[in-house]
């Protein structure tokens, strides 16, 4: 007896279904604020390596590798294997990968910029009449050459082990609940495990814009030699201590899962459900046991040919290019709208994560939630769920449309090509043409004349004001390419600047409510390919829904964007002779080539929704022509094929939770 009360006071945790729900929505915030470090992190990481950003595309999507490779292994060891351990091996990767990725700040050296004449005895950034015409660019050593290679190399295997660590991370979890949940509750832990997880990208993007206003080298660098200011645009912060913070918590999360066991306790099922219930999950157990029976070889043989069954069906085809095309566009704007926003209103990294992380994120996780919401209170058929696909992106198209004119003119910078014709040098004046100006070196500064030279030598400037107590430059003056009153005029550190900051707000406020917009039709969407398949390749379509996605938009779209993006620049960073990061951008340009990514995926998503609804208006003509020829008015069997009856509310919401892709930031 005595023992009985122990046994029942003590209640173990590791036991508990609703503990392991706790686990997870940690465990799986955790890794999405890893890959959302990632994106928030671009510029400033592109600005530290000298990366293009074609280059910064591919590191950002890199993760999309192992998780690609991987999917067919995870969906056939689904039930093979101790769930909660692989979980917890996978989240230690998540760790371990985090680390990997901060690596180049502790084996690489400190970050060079273009100091000022004060910080050393070479003044090649002020004009020094009387020097040689001709600059020759200063050798590099191996290290330096070497240092951006080291850094890309280091990022890409990082993302390549972040992207294996979060495979078996969503998919074993989820799996892992509804196997030991009751029915009536699994809806309800993926829905607290999904809303968790959604938090993950909008935690990052604050936390990044809190360590941005970190300089970077803050560990190496006394911060009495820090001589930068956080509006300069040769700041860099300290985009690593987020991987840190990240790798730390992933290591911490993992611990549980090596205490939990093979299988639960299931929990028990409401008797008034248990009798709706019984049928459907007969039916999903026989489906399951099949899987098991086949070996590894086989399982992969099915893919393919369940791939090229559903090729066959022309809604599963139209659905999933319509979530690749909206995929795509997601994966763009989650890579480079923070770099996009600091570069068209000359915001700091910092600002334009706090932006992303408090504005746009939350709106899209709110129109998710929505699409949700809608599709259940309303009982949407296929037909009416395609509606609000096409409702939702032609809106969020309108809204999208105005951005083309909201934004800055490109500043005037001296000696630049505007022209379009790949001016990637700077063109000296005869204002300027005796001080030896180094294209090498970048400190702009802004003559009174309101125009921008990379260089005070550029500007012709031979003396500067210092303030010895604050150590920094107050201004350069005796300038022989800024004019003022007749004589020679002054310059001021740093960029000129935006002059149209008041289309900031409205311009983020626009891309919130196309975002929003949007995101309603998240869940319609997948709704779509979960009902437009055969019951016996629901398993694998998942997968392979994945897969595809993974492969056409995930990963090909941030290298896209970051091409498209490298197009409009007009200025090129040299390192070591070698073309490294853009200083400069065509900002009309940028704007127009952006946008106009974005609204060519949207208007490819919307295309794919409307075929998919006149498929479904074509087939119910068909089906109305069939029951009037069929005896006594029979219902044909296409009609139960393409619109099976409407499931229960609580499956489909655990269905559409299931499917919705929330390890992607």
């Amino acid at each position: 007896m005595s023992e009985l009360k122990k046994e029942t006071a003590f209640v173990n945790p590791f036991r508990s279904v609703k503990f392991f729900v706790v686990c997870q929505s940690f465990l799986q915030l955790t890794q999405l604020m890893t890959s959302g470090y990632m994106k928030g992190s671009i510029s400033t990481i592109e600005k530290r390596f000298g990366f293009s950003s074609q280059t910064s595309g591919l590191v950002a999507s890199f993760n999309e590798v192992g998780n690609t490779l991987l999917i067919v292994f995870v969906s056939y060891f689904g039930t093979r294997v101790h769930r909660p351990r692989v979980i917890g091996c996978g989240a230690i990767l998540v760790s371990i990968a985090a680390f990997i990725i901060s690596l180049p700040q502790f084996i690489l050296g400190i970050y060079e910029y273009d100091r000022s004449v004060l910080e050393r005895s070479n003044a090649t950034d002020l004009c020094l009449p009387g020097e040689p015409d001709t600059y020759v660019p200063e050798q590099c050593t191996g290290n330096r050459a070497s240092e951006s290679k080291v850094a890309l190399f280091l990022l890409l295997l990082g993302q390549a082990l972040l992207g294996i660590g979060a495979v078996p991370i969503q998919p074993f979890g989820i799996s892992y609940i509804d196997d030991f949940a009751s029915k009536s509750n699994s809806p309800f832990y993926l829905g607290i495990i999904f809303a968790a997880t959604t938090l993950g990208p909008a935690i990052a993007f604050i936390l990044m814009a809190v360590m941005l206003r970190i300089y970077v080298d803050i560990d190496k660098v006394p911060t009495v030699e820090i001589y930068l200011n956080k509006k300069d645009p040769r700041w860099v912060g300290a985009w690593w201590l987020g991987f840190i913070f990240t790798s730390a918590l992933a290591a911490l999360s993992a611990v549980p899962y090596f205490f939990f066991p093979r299988e639960l306790p299931k929990e028990e099922e409401n008797p008034q459900k248990v009798a709706t219930e019984s049928t459907k999950s007969d039916l999903l157990e026989e489906d399951k046991e099949k899987l098991e029976d086949l070996s590894l070889l086989q399982f992969i043989k099915m893919f393919p040919v369940v791939l090229l069954r559903n090729f066959k069906n022309p809604f599963f085809v139209m659905v999933i290019l319509g979530l690749i095309n909206f995929s795509a566009m997601i994966a763009g704007l989650a890579t480079f709208l923070g770099k996009f926003l600091e570069w068209q209103f000359t915001l700091t990294a910092s600002y334009a994560n706090m932006l992303i992380g408090t504005i746009n994120l939350p709106a899209a996780m709110m129109g998710i939630f929505l699409g949700g919401v809608i599709m259940k209170k309303f009982h949407l058929s296929l037909k009416d769920s395609t509606l609000l696909c096409i409702a939702s992106m032609g809106l969020c198209i309108l809204f999208v449309l105005p951005l083309f004119s909201l934004g800055c003119p490109t500043q005037q910078v001296a000696g630049l090509d505007y022209t379009g014709s790949g001016g990637y040098e700077v063109y000296f004046a005869d204002c300027n043409r005796m001080c030896n100006c180094s294209a090498d070196v970048f400190n702009p500064v802004c003559g009174q004349n309101n125009i921008e030279y990379i260089s005070p030598c550029y500007a012709g400037c031979s003396a500067l004001n210092y303030d010895a107590i604050h150590k920094k430059v107050l201004n350069y003056s005796r300038c022989s390419c800024v004019l003022s009153n007749g004589g020679l005029g002054s310059a001021a550190p740093g960029t000129c600047g935006s002059s149209c900051s008041h289309f900031l707000m409205p311009f983020v406020l626009l891309v919130c409510i196309s975002g929003f917009l949007a995101s309603i039709s998240h869940t319609p969407a997948f709704m779509l390919i979960l009902r437009s398949v055969k019951a016996e390749d629901k398993s694998l379509a998942v997968g392979i829904q994945f897969l595809l996605l993974r492969v056409f938009a995930w990963l090909p779209a941030p290298v896209l964007y970051g091409s498209i993006i490298d197009t409009t620049c007009l200025l090129w960073q040299r390192k070591c002779q070698k073309r490294a990061a853009c200083r400069y951008y065509d900002s009309t340009a940028l704007r127009h080539s952006f946008i106009g990514t974005q609204v060519w995926f949207e208007a490819c998503s919307f295309f794919c929704f409307v075929v998919v609804y006149y498929l479904f208006w074509k087939e119910g003509k068909s089906q109305q022509g069939q029951t009037q020829d069929s005896p006594l008015g029979e219902v044909p069997e296409a009609e139960l094929k393409v619109s099976p009856p409407h499931q229960d509310s609580q499956e489909l919401a655990g269905q559409v939770e299931e499917l919705s892709p929330v390890g992607e930031a």
